[in-house]
């Protein structure tokens, strides 16, 4: 149930993603009494270690350690998250249900094509979101009864337009300076614990051994890369994001991180 709209709604491909880019980040938030969200685009079906009904039970785990409000898996197939106008309407429908200040999608690069499709799905998804003659429930519905697919879409009261202000882009998979970091350094080890939830994916198994650390070394591997985002800000540990936008600034004695 969403009480209230989002303050902050974080979409990636894969349960496990938001945690690993930018778990610290939402569990700020909620430390600051900011509603959080996350939205995962697959069910996680073609991972190499587990299943999807064990990834959704990880998943709602690490939900309640980064105390996220809302969460929900989309059906878009994993392996193979498309930037098709069904799917667009897809996220479109939850950017209207949640209607999120702030979105965090992953950067628009990167090695899994899911992820880097997952940020221009995303994007574009805000904008169809904004569009006052289109409703995306009605559209999923006229679709599926075209096409005679069963689809659990079903047309309902239409939501009104929303796009949020501001979209972040989440980089910790991608090797790129950042336009900013956010400080999670009292947050760093709420955040491993709910990469630690997904007990699937980062137990030490045969399945996939030269693919994944071994369980020993993830906490040495998240606190490295942690810590260097962090020294970027002069900080212990960090996220790193990017936005498009120019920033502006207001007050010049306000500017944080010291330059020499």
């Amino acid at each position: 149930m969403l009480p209230s709209s989002l303050d902050i709604l974080a979409i990636a491909a894969h349960r496990d993603d938001v945690e690993q880019t930018c778990g610290g980040t939402l569990l700020k938030a909620a430390h600051h009494g900011q509603r959080t969200g996350i939205l995962d685009l697959t069910q996680g079906e073609m991972g190499t270690r587990g299943t999807a009904e064990d990834r959704a039970h990880e998943a709602a785990d690490a939900a309640k350690i980064l105390r996220v409000q809302w969460r929900r898996a989309l059906d878009i197939p994993d392996g193979r998250v498309e930037n098709t106008w069904e799917n667009r309407l897809k996220v479109a429908s939850v950017i209207r249900e949640t209607r999120p200040r702030v979105v965090v999608l992953p950067y628009w690069k990167g090695r899994h094509p899911d992820h880097y499709t997952a940020s221009v799905l995303g994007y574009e998804a805000c904008f169809l979101a904004g569009l006052a003659k289109l409703d995306p429930q009605r559209a999923l519905a006229t679709q599926a009864s075209t096409f005679g697919t069963s689809g659990d879409q079903k047309e309902g009261d239409s939501l009104a337009p929303h796009r949020p202000f501001k979209i972040i882009y989440a980089t910790l998979y991608y090797d790129i300076r950042p336009t900013f970091v956010v400080d999670i350094t009292d947050q760093f080890e709420g955040k491993f614990a709910s990469i630690l939830a997904y007990k699937s994916q980062f137990s030490d198994q045969e399945a996939g051994r030269d693919l994944f650390p071994a369980h020993a070394e993830i906490h040495a591997r998240v606190g490295a890369m942690a810590q260097f985002y962090g020294m970027l800000g002069g900080v212990t540990y960090a996220e790193p994001f990017l936005q498009k936008e120019v920033g502006l600034v207001e007050d010049l004695l306000a500017l944080p991180v010291k330059s020499i």
